[in-house]
């Protein structure tokens, strides 16, 4: 019982990170309607900017502080530069460009840091674990990450429902010209949805860091979940890309965890393990058709 409560917060912490993810990609696809494959460098820029200055200062706290900046700063950049002559292209332009840019700061990261991987430490305060039920220890550390997802989840809903600027957005995902005609800068708008989007992504990164090795190309793994992450709870829903991730992130992990042990009642071990790795590898993405012939536009598509 304690081992199936500790792989649901094990999901619980992934599709968190997913979600932080997710969030700001299906912001950019919904509301300016790019395909924008670059979204997991920007989680890798996170990932290097915050594990750099978390070395030099010794401060975690100053790692994300520097982090979701440097992110933001670079996704502003590329929606300046690349992104703005991309908008009345068709999604192919978009794909081959932004793919050009996965490229581009891979080979960046490795001109800055090299090619071996760097390693982040959790920080000391959260070193420890916690005891969430007798005989269970959890780490302190994911559970502040799953802190911080729904602190961010909850933010993203108050800026969204309750701000001017959450209001502007929706109504240039509706329609952008309506809203540019009515005096909303409309350029300005998409470069700070952009950079909040890319924001998100450099949060990840950076909370992931202490629990992945931070190497270049990091990024184009959780690119493949996130895009199953929007797919299944619906493109351009806030709402929707928090139902897939949790679900993306239980499905593969209690998969990943317990596929083995289950097989091992119907086959020998080699058969079991080998039928249960490959099951688990395909299970998000057999989640993904389910959803798809239920509902085509996902759990939560957005009304525009």
């Amino acid at each position: 019982m304690l081992l199936v409560v500790e792989q649901l917060l094990n999901g619980l912490q992934l599709g968190i990170t997913l979600f932080l993810m997710s969030a700001g990609l299906t912001l950019v696809f919904g509301i300016m309607q790019v395909i924008n494959l670059a979204h997991g460098s920007f989680y890798m820029i996170g990932a290097y900017v915050g594990a750099t200055v978390t070395l030099y200062t010794g401060s975690f706290l100053i790692g994300i502080a520097a982090a979701l900046p440097a992110s933001a700063v670079c996704g502003m950049l590329v929606e300046v530069v690349v992104l703005r002559r991309l908008y009345n292209r068709e999604h192919l332009d978009q794909v081959l460009a932004t793919f050009g840019l996965i490229m581009f700061f891979n080979e960046l990261t490795r001109i800055i840091w090299g090619r071996q991987p760097l390693f982040m430490d959790v920080p000391h305060w959260l070193s420890g674990t916690v005891e969430l039920l007798p005989g269970l220890f959890y780490p302190s550390y994911r559970l502040a990450v799953i802190g911080v997802g729904v602190l961010v989840a909850l933010g993203l809903w108050l800026l969204f429902s309750r701000t001017r600027i959450g209001m502007q957005i929706r109504a240039g995902a509706s329609n952008r010209e309506m809203i540019g005609a009515l005096g909303v800068n409309i350029k300005l708008l998409y470069t700070l949805v952009f950079g909040m989007g890319t924001a998100l992504a450099g949060l990840a990164g950076v909370m992931a860091g202490p629990i992945l090795a931070v190497e270049s190309g990091m990024g184009e793994s959780i690119l493949i979940l996130t895009f199953v992450v929007i797919v299944i709870g619906g493109i351009g829903s806030i709402r929707g890309a928090v139902a897939g991730a949790l679900l993306v992130g239980m499905v593969d992990t209690l998969g990943r965890a317990f596929l083995p042990a289950i097989f091992r009642y119907l086959f020998d071990s080699t058969t079991a393990d080998g039928a249960a790795a490959s099951l688990s590898s395909m299970a998000i993405y057999i989640l993904m058709a389910v959803v798809l012939v239920w509902k085509p536009q996902g759990l939560f598509p957005a009304h525009n």
